[in-house]
């Protein structure tokens, strides 16, 4: 069944749009011609947002990055700086524009684009250096949900996990919050909202400040979505650690996907041509964008990755089929008909050879012995076998200094799966990762331990059989090719998080209380007041749509799991995802480690 992306009655153009038209009202602010100097970080986002053409309607000259020193050469008015608001960044502008050539004529004019909030603290830096003055404009652009697909919004705030559990500061919080009063400006108010956890607490709390405080905001607008639930990472630590094994999991745990571009391994693309013995090797990397757009992609991408390979072989046959039908073109209408399809055939056989080229190099990773061995770790873990003593194959990868996220990953693996790990264990685990890689890690290990990744068992007691027995989080008999559960997305184990959603959607949280009450953080239901007339009425056969909101991350499989259920043909719920950040266990890992650099001596 082909994946119907975008999202039935849900439209995320709209949300795009405001995007674009608040874009242009600040360009159109800076009269004449303009170069912008970005923010790395903020190229990808931007580009969901705006292409380059839109840009240039506005006169936009030159784009570059920031970096210290000089500004590059540039015969534009205006030189427009858009940041995040981090103070290391506004060191960078500081130096940019005490360098400028004051005796240049015509002077450049300065000014300073803040994503997606103004800072105070930044302004006041920037004054203390003497160049506030030298800006403009200042103003912020509230990038806050970007549409990376039909049905999945995302802020790309790369440190929202650690900011909230390690170092107890709110903004990206503030930050969805804002981001999903914008989405009810356009979509309407929704009407029952759900949670799960400490932040998804405090951003309903927002959300009702807001609407308290700006009594203008409540619009007449008929709701799109029918309820949101907003889920804390920290509910459930268990998934980002698996490995993904759906085919775009897959494409994000071995390349990374960044804002819905993919980087392969040029040779497996390079065009075969006989008798050159393959001496113009490509060496640039390949880049791809991965979105439903592409119908092929749209058809594949949340299938368990042992199902694809059936489908392209059936593609293939479909295609050449097709390219067949020309010698049978007789008349010439017929051949005119074979001619209007060609275009469309092309890029089917494009996109069908792309993705052969990615499968094989997937396949090449998935069949080899060290994946294997890693994911049976992995699978014990989750099925609870061994939990609770030191586990060889992780002792064996230490030994033979295999890359440190693997370790750390399994290790967390197995501790959140143990509720925690005896002291022992944990003790010996940390000696010996500490030994081989470095002390320096100390830091990374308290990190991990602080945000509950990587901790000793503390109540003596191991909650999670009881969680993954009345959650049905482990299937033995799973289905791969037609699945009938959401569990094949890492075939067996059924993400706690979407589980989650699928018992709320029903029979409701009532039947789990007891198992709600051992995971993190409280769990609440709140009402939002409808104005009259725009209470709905359910025509019979209408979904419910859900609005799942994950604060500190989502992974590609759990995505895949949540389209899983909006297809099924008795689920009666359609689910749009929204989240702080895409992430894999990798990126996630990565985001909590420290780095300390060596002492120069």
């Amino acid at each position: 069944m082909a994946a119907h992306l975008s999202s039935g009655r849900v439209n995320l153009t709209a949300l795009r749009e405001a995007g674009r038209r608040e874009l242009r009202e600040f360009l159109d602010k800076c009269a004449g011609s303009k170069a912008i100097v970005w923010d790395e970080y903020l190229t990808g986002p931007f580009g969901l947002i705006a292409q380059y053409s839109l840009l240039k309607e506005h006169e936009v000259e030159k784009m570059f990055t920031l970096k210290p020193g000089r500004l590059p050469q540039a015969d534009v008015k205006n030189i427009i700086f858009f940041v995040r608001p981090k103070l290391e960044l506004m060191d960078i502008i500081t130096d940019n524009v005490l360098r400028e050539d004051r005796g240049r004529s015509p002077q450049r004019d300065f000014h300073i684009l803040f994503v997606p909030r103004r800072s105070l603290l930044c302004e006041q830096w920037l004054k203390e250096q003497g160049v506030l003055g030298s800006f403009i404009h200042r103003e912020q652009y509230s990038l806050d949900l970007i549409p990376f697909d039909g049905d999945l919004l995302s802020m790309e705030s790369e440190s929202a996990f650690k900011e909230c559990y390690l170092e107890s500061d709110q903004t990206s919080l503030y930050h969805a919050a804002k981001g999903l009063m914008t989405l009810q400006a356009l979509y309407g108010t929704i009407p029952q909202i759900f949670g799960k956890g400490e932040c998804a607490r405090h951003v309903a709390n927002m959300m009702i400040r807001m609407k308290r405080e700006f009594p203008g905001s409540q619009n007449s607008i008929f709701p799109v979505f029918d309820t949101l639930l907003l889920l804390d990472r920290n509910v459930d630590l268990l998934t980002p650690l698996a490995t993904q094994l759906t085919y775009e999991g897959l494409i994000d745990e071995i390349y990374g996907i960044q804002n819905t571009y993919v980087k392969l391994p040029p040779e497996k693309f390079a065009p075969k041509k006989q008798g050159d013995g393959g001496k113009d090797l490509p060496t640039e990397p390949k880049k791809l964008q991965l979105n439903s757009a592409e119908e092929l992609y749209a058809e594949i991408r949340d299938k368990n990755f042992n199902a694809v390979g059936s489908v392209l072989s059936k593609k293939a046959k479909i295609i050449s089929a097709a390219f067949e039908e020309r010698h049978h073109a007789k008349t010439v209408g017929e051949i005119k008909q074979f001619v209007s399809q060609l275009p469309h055939m092309q890029a089917a056989r494009s996109s069908l050879a792309n993705h052969t080229s990615i499968a094989e190099l997937i396949k090449d990773i998935t069949t080899s012995e060290d994946f294997f061995d890693n994911l049976t770790v992995e699978q014990e873990f989750m099925s609870g076998i061994d939990t609770d003593k030191v586990n060889n194959y992780i002792e064996d990868c230490i030994a033979q200094k295999h890359p440190l996220i693997k370790i750390l990953r399994l290790v967390c693996l197995q501790s959140v799966c143990n509720s925690g790990l005896k002291q022992k264990v944990l003790d010996y685990y940390k000696r010996e990762i500490l030994q081989t890689y470095g002390y320096e890690h100390i830091l990374t290990l308290n990190n991990l331990e602080k945000a509950g990744l990587l901790k000793p068992q503390t109540s003596g007691r191991n909650n999670y059989p009881t969680i993954r027995k009345t959650l049905r989080l482990w299937m033995d008999d799973v289905n791969e090719q037609n699945p009938n559960d959401i569990s094949y997305v890492y075939s067996g184990y059924a993400p706690l998080s979407v589980r989650l959603a699928q018992l709320l959607a029903r029979p409701g949280w009532r039947s789990i209380e007891e198992v709600l009450k051992m995971l993190p953080g409280p769990h609440f239901e709140e009402r939002q007041q409808l104005p009259t007339g725009l209470q709905k009425k359910r025509q019979h056969g209408e979904n419910r749509v859900t609005l799942v909101f994950f604060l500190g991350g989502v992974t590609y499989a759990e995505i895949a799991a949540l389209r899983f259920l909006s297809q099924m043909e008795d689920g009666g719920t359609e689910y749009v995802i929204a989240t702080t950040k895409l992430i894999n266990g990798t990126t996630w890992i990565k985001s909590l480690m420290e780095k300390l650099e060596p002492a120069p001596f």
